[in-house]
């Protein structure tokens, strides 16, 4: 069972001197708190850091945040007999929710001080969902709103690192299109950015959950392929190219792909392993149209 408790906080409460009319000691407790929240910028870390002031009035097994562009849980939460939800707002406008999974009700002194204490979580956490959002922006390819070159260079090393630890494959498919140049020249660069919209499209139908695809710019994509396996590969192989062909635009325009692949190897850094890709995708597109070109692990 869920209840839903509506918080308003406008900015006229966020001042510092409101923390005095406790007492010293739960002032004291709110500098504390209000000190810590300033310290971070990641929104995970900033919900484990309330946390572990809330759990000191409320008995919870979770807490959950949710804003309409990230969300959050403390560590170690777990489902409880019921669940308590507060609706944040901040100027009058709708911000987040915070969920308390709990066994038992709450009573009217910790919902008190749960409201103060989402007075002084609602400022840093806003800053944080802010920093969020524009890092977001920063790591996008804005036109096909992909991720971006450096969303690459960051996610290579990280999916690298998880194949190594878990011995796992992982594999880079480098893509683009053939003779785009041609497109822009005769039907203008208007024709040309909704050729990549829907070719990024068809990519993003192409892939699992776990993969993840990117935008250098131009007509350059490439897809990091998680867990990645011949069967794996093949299958997102046929998956690109029956998306562009059923694309009612790229058809129009007789928009083909070549595609080049990299497995990665122990001795590869994130360099080594984007040579071998890009030289697979140069074999590829040197032979025969729509017939995946892989380099070997050697």
């Amino acid at each position: 069972m869920r209840t839903v408790n509506v918080v308003n906080h406008p900015n006229s409460k966020f001042n510092a001197f409101t923390l005095f009319q406790h007492s010293e000691q739960q002032s004291q407790r709110n500098l504390a708190l209000l000190e810590q929240l300033q310290t971070t910028l990641d929104v995970n870390e900033l919900i484990n850091i309330f946390a572990i002031e809330a759990a000191k009035y409320l008995d919870f097994t979770g807490l959950y945040f949710k804003h309409a562009d990230v969300s959050a849980t403390a560590r170690g939460s777990r489902q409880a007999k019921s669940e308590r939800q507060f609706e944040l707002k901040l100027n009058g406008q709708f911000f987040g929710i915070i969920t308390y999974a709990v066994n038992m009700p709450i009573s009217i002194a910790n919902f008190k001080v749960l409201t103060e204490l989402h007075d002084l979580l609602i400022n840093p956490l806003n800053n944080a969902v802010q920093f969020h959002q524009a890092m977001q922006l920063a790591m996008q390819d804005s036109l096909t709103k992909l991720g971006n070159r450096r969303s690459f260079d960051e996610q290579i090393k990280r999916t690298m690192a998880q194949a190594s630890r878990r011995h796992a494959r992982a594999g880079l498919i480098l893509c683009d299109l053939n003779k785009f140049k041609a497109i822009n020249d005769t039907f203008g660069h208007d024709i040309g950015d909704n050729v990549l919209i829907q070719f990024a499209k068809a990519l993003r139908k192409s892939v699992r959950d776990t993969d993840s695809v990117f935008r250098f710019g131009g007509d350059e994509f490439a897809i990091i392929v998680a867990d990645a396996s011949e069967q794996s590969l093949a299958v997102i192989e046929h998956r690109v190219y029956l998306a562009m062909s059923k694309d009612a635009l790229l058809a129009k325009y007789n928009v083909t792909s070549s595609l080049g692949l990299a497995f990665m190897n122990r001795a590869d850094n994130a360099s080594s392993f984007f040579k071998r890709a890009d030289k697979a995708l140069y074999s590829q597109k040197m032979s025969t149209p729509h017939k995946l070109s892989i380099v070997s692990q050697s």
